[in-house]
């Protein structure tokens, strides 16, 4: 979540990059963004290359990342994209509901995806849900993925505590971290605590990321 700043009564506006090869709509994506007066729009990019010099100087809470980009693809990019800034927040807006796609997304470290079909609303809804270090997805659909990661040997199964294990297998029900915290009567950010403790001992970017990551190593053995 995006960190107040000293002195400042309320927290500071979620900084969004929109990441897209039509100029127009991006332009006015940023725009409409930009009128909420809790996220500030820090640029457009038509171009990977482009992108990652803005990442760079603007340093976004949330990067909105358009799949087919002219000088790439969009999901291939994004370990590329997050070395530059490990921190943010990616949503993938992608015209394809095929698995492969979203698939490589969850496992390239983005937060979510949402279809170009979407209202603005909803990704408005998604910028704030990313930035409050929510995943951007459905749980049907999450059901429907996490079997098709491929699944190997358990590895190092003491490395999580049973806590952590408890959170997994909470978000791997599609529960949102308010949700988990009410199952396990915590608080919210205690929640968020366990998921960014087993997200690094996965070495994950995002909870869809640590998801797959724990699918593959056999962590989920229900799925």
């Amino acid at each position: 979540m995006p960190e107040q700043p000293e002195g400042e009564g309320s927290p500071r506006p979620i900084r969004v990059l929109v990441v897209d090869d039509h100029e127009v709509l991006a332009s006015s994506l940023a725009m409409v963004l930009d009128a909420e007066s809790d996220i500030s729009a820090v640029g457009v990019a038509t171009t990977l290359k482009q992108a990652r010099e803005l990442i760079d100087s603007a340093r976004p809470d949330v990067l909105l990342l358009d799949h087919r980009m002219p000088d790439g693809d969009g999901v291939a990019a994004i370990p590329r994209l997050r070395a530059v800034h490990p921190s943010v927040g990616i949503v993938v807006l992608t015209a394809s509901s095929a698995d492969h796609v979203l698939l490589a997304a969850i496992e390239n470290g983005a937060s979510g995806f949402l279809s170009k079909t979407r209202s603005l609303d909803e990704v408005t809804a998604a910028v704030r849900a990313v930035a409050a270090g929510e995943s951007v997805i459905s749980p049907e659909l999450l059901a429907r993925l996490l079997p098709r990661f491929g699944r190997g040997k358990v590895q190092s199964p003491d490395e999580l505590t049973e806590r952590e294990r408890e959170v997994l297998a909470l978000v791997a029900e599609g529960l949102s971290n308010a949700a988990i915290a009410e199952r396990l009567v915590v608080s919210v950010h205690t929640v968020r605590n366990h998921i960014a403790s087993l997200s690094a001992k996965l070495g994950a970017h995002s909870k869809l990321e640590a998801l797959s990551i724990a699918v593959r190593q056999g962590l989920l053995p229900d799925l």
